[in-house]
């Protein structure tokens, strides 16, 4: 499994067989994820083994590197070419990425970080200079028991959401929707600080204290 050219939050990058987490990424389940949109890269350490030696070689240590918003500041190559210093507006159908800013009672404000496009690919996915207001509306949240769904318990401040746009909306916000299995919350801090990694599709476990908290989880892609 090679690594990708960009990693998202939440992306399994590798398993612990060889790798070891470093900077960026998290440990899951016996596999290194990424934590933070970036650049993945691999490093081994400088203390080769001796070839005379029967143990297995060293594990490499992944890390992920936060992109710059700008290309002014961006290395030369095909990912840093499509991060422009201006936002890349959404279309509707396209995956984006964004962090929870503010939850009411019926909806929950986005500031809209990526734009992935219409398949979520990586590869095309466009690192916005400025956040980009969307919107999540209640009806919106998931596509059962609409009627049911409680923001609070979906969804809190600071979480990084997948959501796919579904109306340019008014003049000041897209509207988003995370009304499928692989859309919704992908990373989470508790109430400790702590980041939390997802034990079902409704709950994030703190790996520090134990304890859980409620989200309306996506699905690991």
């Amino acid at each position: 499994m090679s690594l990708p050219t960009l990693a998202l939050p939440g992306q399994l990058l590798g398993a612990v067989s060889r790798y070891e987490p470093g900077p960026g990424t998290h440990l899951h389940e016996s596999n290194v994820y990424a934590s933070l949109p970036g650049r993945p890269s691999a490093s081994t350490s400088s203390h080769e083994p001796s070839s005379k030696s029967s143990k297995p070689p060293p594990k490499q240590t992944l890390t992920v590197t936060r992109l710059p918003s700008t290309s002014a500041t961006a290395e030369p190559g095909p990912v840093s070419e499509r991060i422009s210093n201006t936002n890349a507006l959404p279309r509707v159908g396209d995956v984006v990425l964004g962090r929870v800013t503010r939850c009411m009672t019926r909806q929950v404000n986005i500031g809209i970080l990526i734009v992935l496009g219409a398949n979520g690919d990586n590869e095309d996915g466009m690192v916005c200079a400025n956040e980009i207001q969307g919107v999540v509306r209640r009806e919106d949240v998931r596509a059962t028991e609409k009627e049911k769904v409680v923001i609070g318990e979906g969804f809190r401040v600071g979480d990084l959401v997948r959501a796919v746009v579904i109306s340019l909306g008014d003049q000041s916000n897209y509207y988003l929707t995370t009304a499928k299995n692989e859309l919704g919350v992908i990373m989470a801090k508790s109430e400790y600080g702590n980041t939390m990694y997802p034990i079902s599709w409704k709950e994030f476990k703190d790996p520090v204290t134990g304890e859980t908290e409620t989200r309306k989880v996506a699905k690991p892609l």
